[in-house]
């Protein structure tokens, strides 16, 4: 019998975008008053996609959710012909160094945020219907991780080292998850861990980023920079923070502090009591969405809920550790909080579909 959705979860979101929203005006204003004469440039970006998020999560939670179970393949190949396209000169666009997203007017769309959902989508229909040889590494492993595999190599080759990593390690868990042995994940470990290493290797930027990580101070002006600045901004923050606006390290040193590191900013304006409400709403979100996950008794339905739940949870862990200088900058952002319209619709995508399974 059909239930009422997960209110507790679907406010919890609410909460943090628009407390997410408050903060991006506030680590931006200065910058972008500066640069484009509008203070309320990326509020204003950042509150659009929130309101196509709000329409997404609506319609989204109307649509029968069996139709993503029959139409997962479609959407992977959608996904793969998105990854594709943006490496094409001349239709995808360059940031930061990486060929990843599609310009669209003023903003900015990432295939890659797609392509996430995609997979976890399609592997939770695949891990549903081959739970009897899924514990067979060769006959119900190894064609899921070569399709994995195809789409890691398109994201890398943008590059986008960073959203790779989230998509590798949720997927990962949703193996692990579905029974495969522990002595499958140790030798994917090894063998993961050399792949990393070749990454950096072919990779000089990547290099620099570890020797930043282990002593930023060894070049303060390049590498090391955005991390000391960010720790700049942490310090301060105290108890209680250095109070609304009155950040410090957004005027001009820390780089563009409403995207990646605005954890930062709130650590600094609100302290240590920013940062236990930051951690209370995205632990609370996780929390609910496995408490959905684990209610499901279709295979389908559960391992989608576990994908999503685990996809927000550990791109949230890499950011924050990536703030606080626990591992190398990786370029996730916060979902929930860091301005960018991909991130804010794809996160907002997630929990209506999960909004949609916590009604069955």
């Amino acid at each position: 019998m059909p239930k009422r959705k997960d209110k507790l979860l679907l406010i919890a979101v609410l909460l943090i975008v628009i407390f997410g929203i408050i903060m991006i005006y506030s680590a931006s204003s200065i910058w972008a008053e500066y640069k484009y004469g509008d203070a309320f440039k990326f509020v204003k970006a950042q509150s659009a996609f929130f309101i196509l998020g709000l329409i997404a999560m609506y319609i989204i939670q109307k649509i029968d959710i069996n139709i993503f179970y029959k139409k997962a393949n479609l959407i992977l190949v959608l996904s793969f012909i998105l990854l594709v396209l943006v490496l094409i000169p001349g239709i995808g666009s360059i940031r930061n160094g990486s060929r990843s997203w599609f310009g669209i007017g003023g903003f900015g769309i990432q295939p890659s945020e797609f392509a996430k959902i995609g997979l976890i989508i399609y592997v939770a229909k695949y891990l549903a219907t081959n739970q009897r040889i899924i514990t067979d590494v060769k006959k119900g492993v190894f064609p899921l991780l070569l399709v994995i595999g195809l789409f890691f190599a398109l994201i890398m080759l943008e590059p986008d080292f960073g959203t790779a990593m989230v998509i590798i390690l949720t997927l990962v868990v949703m193996i692990f998850i579905s029974g495969v042995k522990v002595s499958f994940f140790v030798k994917s470990g090894i063998l993961g861990l050399l792949g990393i290493v070749a990454l950096i290797i072919v990779a000089p930027y990547r290099m620099q980023r570890i020797v930043s990580f282990l002593n930023p101070w060894v070049d303060p002006l390049g590498s090391g920079y955005q991390i000391i600045q960010s720790l700049y901004a942490i310090g301060p923050g105290g108890l209680l923070g250095q109070g609304f606006l009155q950040s410090r390290q957004k005027q001009f040193y820390l780089p563009e502090p409403q995207t990646d590191f605005i954890f930062s900013i709130i650590s600094e304006e609100f302290g240590f009591l920013g940062i236990l409400i930051v951690t209370f709403f995205l632990s609370f979100i996780f929390y609910r969405i496995i408490k959905i996950a684990l209610k499901q008794s279709d295979l389908f339905k559960k391992y989608l809920t576990f994908g999503l739940g685990f996809g927000i949870i550990i791109q949230s862990l890499l950011n924050i550790c990536v703030v606080i200088g626990l591992i190398p900058v990786t370029g996730v952002t916060l979902p929930f909080l860091s301005y960018g319209g991909s991130s804010l619709l794809m996160s907002m995508f997630s929990i209506g579909l999960i909004l949609n399974v916590s009604k069955q």
